[in-house]
């Protein structure tokens, strides 16, 4: 692997599986990858921006401060037409803080179930941002989005994935993202496409400040 170490700030396991692949080149370590290798306790991060991009640069420079290493934060979350873009920022906690994926599918079935097959239009969004407080980025930050359209069915499909990934219709290949495993997804995905966006730059940067 080349370049310096990248924190990925998320303990979501299956986002770091997906960023991984999207990045085999890379050394990327997770939060508590990053804690026991530094030997401390990175804080957790309130997410209290109205905004994708502003909820993922404000986790990449805390995390990047508090490590002294570049930190690379996505934040990411489904948006429903019918609901006016809910539940947007509060994806992963849509049914209260302590949520968990069942009670959001749960939630978000519950708010669509009188609206037809064809107004149940979706996407998810993703913006990514990379941030090195204490690196050549300073307080400027490096940022890429995707997107990925689909729809929400009305029960579930698929063991795979996370989130609402068993309730995401991708039309093209004629399921949910929960049944096109990781594979498939990591190429199709919101994510997907808000790396390949921001990975030539990302790569470069890296190799740059390779220390």
């Amino acid at each position: 692997m080349s370049g310096r170490a990248l924190v990925f700030a998320t303990r979501n396991r299956g986002k770091l599986v997906e960023l991984r692949q999207l990045l085999p080149n890379n050394r990327v370590l997770s939060i508590d990858e990053a804690q026991a290798q530094l030997g401390m306790v990175i804080p957790e991060v309130d997410e209290d921006a109205d905004t994708f991009v502003g909820n993922a640069a404000k986790k990449a420079r805390e995390v990047s401060r508090a490590t002294g290493l570049p930190a690379l934060a996505d934040d990411s979350g489904l948006c429903v037409d019918a609901l006016d873009g809910a539940p947007g920022v509060y994806s992963a906690r849509y049914a209260g803080p302590d949520a968990d994926d069942a009670a959001n599918n749960a939630k978000l079935l519950a708010a669509l179930a009188n609206v037809p097959a064809a107004l149940r239009t979706a996407r998810f969004r993703c913006s990514l941002v990379l941030a090195d407080v204490r690196g050549p980025l300073a307080d400027a930050i490096i940022t890429a989005d995707g997107v990925c359209e689909g729809e929400i069915l009305t029960e579930a499909r698929g063991t795979g994935g996370f989130g609402y990934d068993p309730l995401f219709y991708f039309a093209p290949l004629g399921q949910t993202f929960a049944e096109l495993g990781v594979g498939s997804k990591s190429d199709l995905s919101h994510r997907a496409r808000a790396m390949r966006a921001i990975a030539p730059e990302l790569q470069t940067y890296l190799a740059k400040t390779q220390a």
